[in-house]
């Protein structure tokens, strides 16, 4: 099972638009998520945002570089961003989103 959390044993049901860029070299790269209207807002006594946490079989990948977006006050959007600082991060990386995108019907664009 390949899951997206928040706050510890909280998984996210929101599925993000995710965006990958990769340095010509492919030793580095980003991956940032973008979550409208994430579970993470819906309850007023949600648990703090502590991170991204990207889980799997193989383990968990981590950030803490998770901002809210906000529109007319009102928290509206999750961005976070995660940086890859090597082809093993990049290929883990990988192997993590296509287990997460097969179990959440993403497709490959």
């Amino acid at each position: 099972m390949a899951e997206i959390q928040f706050s510890r044993g909280i998984a996210e049901e929101i599925t993000p638009d995710v965006r990958l860029t990769r340095s010509k070299d492919g030793t580095n790269g980003t991956a940032t998520f973008y979550f409208e209207k994430p579970k993470a807002f819906a309850d007023e006594s949600a648990v703090a945002i502590t991170g991204m946490y990207m889980i799997d079989e193989e383990g968990e990948i981590t950030t803490k570089e998770v901002n809210a977006k906000y529109v007319n006050g009102q928290p509206e959007a999750l961005e976070a961003l995660y940086v890859m600082k090597s082809t093993a991060e990049w290929e883990r990386f990988i192997r993590f989103m296509d287990r997460y995108a097969a179990e959440n019907g993403l497709e490959k664009g």
